[in-house]
């Protein structure tokens, strides 16, 4: 357990500091090959529900102290205690006493170890006054920056709620049934031989009652299936690509929407495009397992074109652009303490920008999606805008799924938050 908590706060440290939480994971897997699976399971865990519910425990944790603990590391350790005591089965005396042996190893003072004991029995005794106390508070009632609820609750006076409260949910595992493989209606088959609940949601979706890991999945490394979220299984079939079609995936990585694809129409021409040399090992490995080939790799900018582009129009491209991701909040927590202000006006611009470099490689009568996995107006509907006035030959077009309405497709139980704009080049 005491290992578990210092790598855990370690992690939370990491991001705080600016760092990506599944990186950081990553790293720490690699230098702690001795981790045993439940050991990792229970680290993840505690990192991601920490960062989940931040803002509540931040608050009480200063409801709880005189003042405030200059340690960072130690802050986060009684963070992590908070989480485990509020959140977790464990039995609460065990986590005390361990919470005051990991203190033991991050400061040597026996002041310390006594005012981590001192600090979580103090909790322990208000556990269920100090709700009450810290419900008017936004930032510990939704667990969101101020700035990030300020800005939801102007743009979604109605849903800005439910909006927060989706971004705090476990997320729920959906897959996407390779219909060149196999059919839904056979993978549930599959599915309920191995005891694994599902439920069709929509086309080639399905939602599992539980999440399992991939190798349990039937067929996982065959082909038959991919894990991917509902919300982003609308990108592939608004593009309604055919067979003969010149196609374009600008910003790829790591591939789902490329293969479902290619899923969709066999026999079109596929470039498949990202700027990272590895990220395009994974789309690689992707279309390698779902045994899908006659696609172009190619490592590029889809600012600049001019750098790796062949010089032939296509008929649909896609262009899934880099994002604030206030949409997958439930996937990625550490996103909302990552993010600031000013980011989302950077991204309006990258995006933009990526928009005008593709849109000359688009042929007159084809499709251009744009796709972000945001919720935030700056960079999704404003740029669909501002695209249209600077463009005199492009009309958005509807989207034909009813979910969508005008192409914001807010997060809920089954799918992530994504925002979707089809256009046509007249």
């Amino acid at each position: 357990m005491i290992e578990v908590q210092l790598l855990a706060v370690q992690a939370i440290r990491e991001v705080f500091a600016g760092a990506n939480l599944t990186e950081v994971l990553r790293n720490i897997w690699q230098t702690g090959s001795h981790l045993t699976p439940q050991q990792r399971g229970a680290i993840q865990d505690i990192a991601y529900g920490v960062l989940r519910h931040y803002g509540q425990l931040d608050t009480i944790l200063h409801k709880l102290l005189n003042k405030p603990v200059q340690d960072k590391q130690l802050h986060y350790l009684l963070a992590v205690a908070l989480y485990q005591l509020r959140y977790s089965k464990a039995p609460a005396h065990a986590i005390v006493d361990h919470t005051v042996s990991s203190s033991r190893k991050i400061i040597r003072n026996p002041a310390v170890s006594g005012l981590v004991n001192a600090v979580l029995r103090n909790f322990m005794r208000k556990r269920t006054s100090l709700p009450d106390q810290i419900r008017n508070d936004d930032i510990a009632r939704y667990s969101y920056p101020q700035w990030w609820i300020d800005k939801l609750r102007q743009q979604y006076p109605q849903d800005y709620e439910a909006i927060l409260l989706a971004g705090n949910e476990h997320p729920a595992m959906i897959l996407r049934v390779n219909r060149l493989r196999t059919s839904v209606d056979h993978y549930q088959a599959m599915l309920d031989a191995q005891n694994i609940d599902s439920e069709w949601l929509w086309d080639t979706a399905l939602r599992l009652s539980r999440p399992v890991a991939v190798e349990k999945l039937p067929g996982f490394s065959e082909g038959l299936v991919t894990v991917q979220d509902a919300g982003a299984q609308f990108a592939a079939p608004l593009l309604n690509v055919e067979a003969g079609m010149r196609v374009l995936d600008a910003c790829a990585a790591p591939g789902g929407k490329s293969t479902h694809l290619a899923e969709l129409a066999e026999d079109i021409e596929l470039t498949v495009l990202d700027k990272q040399e590895d990220r395009l090992v994974r789309l690689k490995e992707n279309f390698s397992r779902l045994k899908i080939a006659g696609y172009r790799l190619v490592c590029g900018d889809a600012m600049s074109p001019s750098h790796w582009w062949d010089g032939q129009l296509y008929d649909r491209i896609l262009a899934d652009v880099p994002c604030s991701a206030s949409g997958v909040i439930s996937r990625h927590p550490d996103i909302k303490w990552l993010r600031r202000p000013e980011d989302i006006d950077h991204f309006a611009q990258t995006q933009t920008a990526i928009l005008n470099g593709l849109w000359p490689l688009l042929q007159r009568g084809g499709k251009l999606l744009y796709v972000t996995c945001s919720v935030f107006n700056e960079e999704n509907d404003a740029v669909a805008d501002k695209f249209l006035t600077t463009h005199e030959d492009a009309s958005r077009l509807p989207c034909s799924h009813g979910m969508l309405g005008h192409g914001q497709l807010l997060p809920g139980s089954h799918h992530d938050g994504f925002f979707y704009a089809l256009f046509r080049k007249n």
